[in-house]
């Protein structure tokens, strides 16, 4: 496989502890069948990690009232979209639940309560990334739910209590957009045949940059209060769901862990790309 000329990582020795935790730019459901920059930024991700006894998603597609995670033996795959060809429909990934896991996160979290699922299954903020990282199917998954009544720093403080997790072989997996407002999307050229290509407007780049900037600096209660960040971060974040899964990684990130970038793109005008990796690096 050719290198993405968008990741720059070195690779990870099997069995690193902690696990290291990943927020993907997940954009349009296309990419799970595709083979683009982004789906190829998901596949040389995912062959440099250790690989994972298993896959906590929180993803922008699935927000409940209160807290859940998935409990299925296994999870349906959902197609929650519409307006794409038929061959994207027909797609499954037929992936493993995990009880193990799905006990291990109500355990970890001590407030608020954490209930089971027993009906969602994965949607595709999950399994279209997932799809393409691990397509044989075989690393088992679940979701946690985001509590769409509770502000960021709710969330933030609820996913620190997921870290021991990392050293249980689990992969925290965000799957959102840094930047997601569609009510702004520019199509140019061949509509949605045309929209991975590269292209962002000023506030979408000015947006992502700052939250970069912030990432890098630790600046963590900034992108917290993410509203307070001015007028193109206003746009960049019109509603939380896409946002919030950033939230959830950056909190478990540790004193000894790096951040790398990839698939670091404007799509659309205005969406981003942008994926975080956090992993400490040996040596």
């Amino acid at each position: 496989m050719q290198p993405n000329p968008h990741i720059q990582i070195t690779e990870t020795a099997g069995g690193q502890e902690p696990m290291p935790v990943l927020f993907v730019g997940h954009g349009s459901p296309m990419n799970a069948i595709e083979d683009n920059q982004f789906s190829r930024g998901w596949r040389q991700v995912a062959q440099a990690l250790p690989r994972p006894k298993a896959v906590l998603c929180i993803s922008a597609h699935w927000e409940t009232w209160g807290t859940l995670v998935t409990g299925q033996e296994w999870p349906q795959t959902i197609h929650d979209f519409g307006g794409f060809p038929r061959l994207l429909y027909e797609a499954r990934y037929p992936v493993p639940g995990s009880a193990w896991l799905a006990k291990i996160t109500q355990n970890a979290i001590q407030g608020p309560s954490v209930g089971m699922d027993s009906e969602w299954g994965l949607d595709h903020g999950c399994w279209s990334v997932l799809m393409q990282m691990y397509p044989q199917a075989d690393i088992p998954v679940v979701q946690l739910s985001m509590d769409y009544t509770q502000p960021p720093q709710a969330h933030y403080d609820m996913a620190q209590q997921l870290a021991p997790l990392r050293s249980q072989g689990v992969l925290i997996l965000g799957s959102g957009n840094m930047v997601h407002n569609l009510r702004r999307v520019v199509f140019r050229g061949g509509g949605i045949a045309d929209f991975n290509q590269p292209f962002g407007l000023d506030w979408a780049i000015e947006a992502n940059q700052l939250f970069k900037t912030l990432i890098n600096e630790d600046q963590h209660s900034e992108l917290i209060n993410y509203p307070s960040l001015g007028p193109a971060v206003q746009l960049a974040v019109p509603t939380p769901e896409h946002y919030l899964p950033l939230l959830y990684v950056l909190a478990l990130k540790g004193s000894k862990d790096t951040v790398t970038y990839f698939n670091d793109q404007p799509v659309g005008g205005s969406l981003t790309m942008t994926s975080v990796l956090i992993r400490q690096v040996a040596g």
